[in-house]
């Protein structure tokens, strides 16, 4: 760093906080460190008594964290995000919109992997709603090589390392299965929670059906259901084992292509995944989703509201943190299921 004339500082980058003290009213530093000096900011520092400062001496190949932090933000796209003012030497990203926040995790990881680069998220594959925080970046030292950047810049690759998919699932139908909900020796305390949820990711609930048990029966319900032309389908109950529960076969007899009958999570193992050849999705949800605070379904449902299809292979990678500790009260979302 250097000593100069404050008059001389325009374009300058200043090395530590510069404090402004105004009796009574004000106390705070008024030019943080890293701070670029523009001539209006002259008389107030001639007004707070600094008539010299110690400002960096830029060489080149060397770029300023404000600058650095910009680039770092470019690598993670824009689309649906906010973005905030450079302060300190960092940049925050904030959801525009509710949707699904996805992350490339090995890119980010290689670019995490330059020294003196950093940029941090959320978990990627998470719902969000708009105003969420979701990443942070900036580079460590005041002052960066050129070189350096360019290297996360290579490594990040082309496309944009974060996205967030607003929902694109608008409708839904539910086929009810299960004698007894039907003959009405029970009342169906399932469908109201499941129309719950799928409206908190903006899907209606636009028809129902009860089919009682049998394969064929459910079948039939799904057929139905189908000629509505909804964006989702879900079967609620008979999922398990049990000879009378017959909603998987019914799922697999109404033509569904299963991506995977049972989930690598409690609760939820009995989780089954469809789709049919025009890209509709099918769920068959297991009892545990009308009595448990959270399962399988809220972690599988904001990627089928956000219309991402879902894999075997994404299933099987919920079974680290898929499993729930069945806190009293539930914390969910705030808790590590399903992270």
């Amino acid at each position: 760093m250097k000593l100069i004339r404050t008059e001389d500082a325009v374009g300058q980058v200043l090395c530590h906080d510069l404090t402004q003290i105004i009796r009574g009213s004000y106390k705070d530093a008024r030019f943080r460190k890293g701070h670029i000096v523009v001539p209006e900011d002259i008389p107030v520092l001639l007004s707070m008594g600094k008539e010299h400062l110690y400002v960096w001496e830029m060489t080149p190949g060397m770029v300023h964290e404000n600058d650095a932090a910009d680039r770092l933000a470019a690598l993670c796209g824009s689309e649906n995000f906010l973005r905030s003012e450079v302060k300190e030497g960092k940049i925050e990203l904030t959801a525009g919109c509710d949707g699904l926040f996805r992350v490339d995790s090995r890119r980010l990881a290689a670019v995490n992997s330059v020294e003196d680069v950093m940029l941090a998220t959320r978990k990627g594959c998470t719902a969000v709603r708009r105003g969420d925080k979701l990443a942070g970046m900036r580079v460590i030292p005041l002052v960066i090589e050129e070189q350096k950047l360019r290297e996360a810049e290579e490594a990040a690759g082309r496309e944009p390392l974060l996205s967030l998919l607003p929902y694109r699932l608008k409708t839904a139908a539910v086929v009810i299965t299960g004698s007894e909900v039907k003959t009405g020796r029970i009342r169906d305390t399932f469908t109201p929670v499941v129309k719950d949820k799928l409206a908190g990711y903006g899907i209606e609930t636009v028809r129902e059906v009860m089919t009682g048990d049998g394969v064929e029966n459910v079948a039939a319900g799904i057929a139905a259901m189908r000629a509505g032309h909804p964006d989702l389908i879900v079967c609620t109950g008979g999922m398990s084992v049990d000879p009378d529960d017959n909603t998987p076969g019914g799922i697999r007899a109404s033509g569904a292509e299963i991506v995977s009958y049972g989930a690598p999570v409690l609760p939820g193992a009995m989780f089954l995944l469809g789709y049919f050849g025009d890209g509709v999705p099918i769920l068959g949800l297991p009892g545990c989703v009308m009595f448990a605070g959270a399962t399988v379904f809220d972690l599988v449902l904001p990627r089928i509201a956000a219309g991402v299809p879902v894999s075997r292979a994404d299933l099987v990678a919920l079974g680290e943190g898929g499993l729930c500790l069945g806190c009293k009260p539930c914390h969910w979302p705030e808790c590590p299921f399903g992270r």
